[in-house]
């Protein structure tokens, strides 16, 4: 398998289930919206404010097409990803997609402990405002979501040993990727 892209909704877990994952299997670690900043120098949140969705999202997919070709690599997606421009049919086309999945409860726990102002969808809500996003926002994008090869739930990615154990079932789900694994 050349490219693992982990998808899901936000404060799913992708960052940190991707690094670890990365980690153990000797691959590289990209995360997309790290590779977008870095690109811009800006902030997502400062794209979005000052360029707007449309173009945030199209420079997106520009730069899923740069890195997911790549062999042996782990892509942690931004939670849009999925539902622009084709990029679940690119994504499938060149590699393995897992879906992180958090219970709307974790989702909200995590966004609301989060950096305010680091995520500008949610900028501003209220926890009220906030769970009905949250809830209205995982359905519309269910159907991208729902294109991906594998699901994994996520609200288990609070500590160390809880991280090992999602790659534990992750890799479990997936043996042919055991073989490949490489030494630390």
């Amino acid at each position: 398998m050349a490219t693992i892209f982990v998808i899901g909704y936000m404060a799913s877990g992708k960052t940190t289930f991707g690094r670890a994952l990365a980690r153990r299997l000797g691959y590289e670690f990209i995360d997309l919206d790290f590779y977008i900043t870095q690109r811009f120098r800006r902030s997502v949140a400062q794209l979005f404010a000052e360029k707007g969705e449309a173009w945030f999202r199209a420079r997106e997919s520009d730069m899923l097409r740069e890195i997911g070709e790549m062999d042996n690599a782990v892509i942690a997606c931004g939670g849009g990803t999925p539902c622009f421009d084709d990029n679940m049919e690119f994504m499938n086309a060149h590699g393995l997609t897992v879906l992180l999945e958090a219970s709307e409860d974790c989702t909200l726990r995590r966004l609301l402990e989060a950096k305010k102002g680091k995520r500008p969808l949610t900028a501003g809500k209220s926890p009220d405002e906030l769970r009905e996003f949250i809830r209205t926002h995982k359905a519309e994008r269910a159907p991208f979501y729902g294109k991906a090869r594998l699901l994994l739930p996520s609200d288990d990615l609070e500590s160390s040993r809880q991280i090992d154990l999602t790659v534990d079932r992750f890799l479990a789900m997936v043996p042919d990727l055991q073989t490949t694994q490489k030494p630390f």
